[in-house]
């Protein structure tokens, strides 16, 4: 398992909020990125409101299911097209579970924080029709990710996962929000969890 592309930034693009801009433009940068507990260095966020802070750090996608994209749509998906920071290989984020902690080249540690929503600038991004609910609709959100500790990254970085969290509720669970049992068991793991995800774990739970 290992990093792919590191992705910054490349510039602000109008977008369809009201913040008038986005920062969801992102590309592969040569060496290594120094990386903070609010992100890389050279990135930023437009939409402060939902967007960015600890708990949204870093966005990582798999190459896979960005190779599966370019293969539904018959379009090349480049690094960083979906604004994420990280793009990795070997690494099945979707089954990742809910405050996993992975360990990224020799320095970094991150965790699992919550799977990625999307939303209008997202679509206004790939200019798809409906592309909100059939990226929904298909599973493969990618993760947002909460640095535990700081450093650098570069592509090839070994991608190490040094913590599971003993219950059953993956990004992808989180994503389709279904499974009563599955939450019940991650809440009573007392699993840190993003206030909005928390709440939904709760309603969740509540049905059965």
């Amino acid at each position: 398992m290992r990093l792919l592309t590191v992705n910054v930034v490349e510039e602000l693009i109008p977008g369809p909020k009201d913040t008038g801009l986005t920062a969801i433009d992102k590309r592969p940068q040569d060496g290594r990125v120094p990386v903070g507990e609010l992100g890389l260095r050279g990135d930023s966020v437009c939409d402060t409101k939902n967007h960015g802070g600890p708990d949204q750090a870093l966005y990582a996608y798999a190459v896979e299911d960005s190779a599966w994209w370019a293969g539904q749509l018959g379009r090349e998906i480049p690094p960083g097209l979906f604004g994420e920071n990280l793009v990795t290989e070997g690494l099945d984020i979707t089954n990742a579970l809910i405050g996993e902690v992975w360990r990224l080249g020799a320095e970094v540690e991150v965790m699992v924080r919550a799977p990625r929503i999307p939303c209008v600038t997202f679509q206004h991004r790939m200019e798809i029709r409906g592309w909100i609910k059939r990226f929904h609709q298909e599973g493969r959100p990618g993760a947002y990710l909460k640095v535990l500790k700081t450093g650098s990254l570069g592509a090839g970085d070994a991608i190490e996962i040094v913590h599971r969290p003993e219950h059953e509720v993956t990004v992808g669970v989180m994503f389709a929000a279904q499974d009563s049992a599955k939450m019940k068991t991650m809440l009573a793991a007392d699993v840190d969890l993003v206030g909005e995800l928390r709440e939904q774990a709760e309603r969740i739970a509540a049905r059965a």
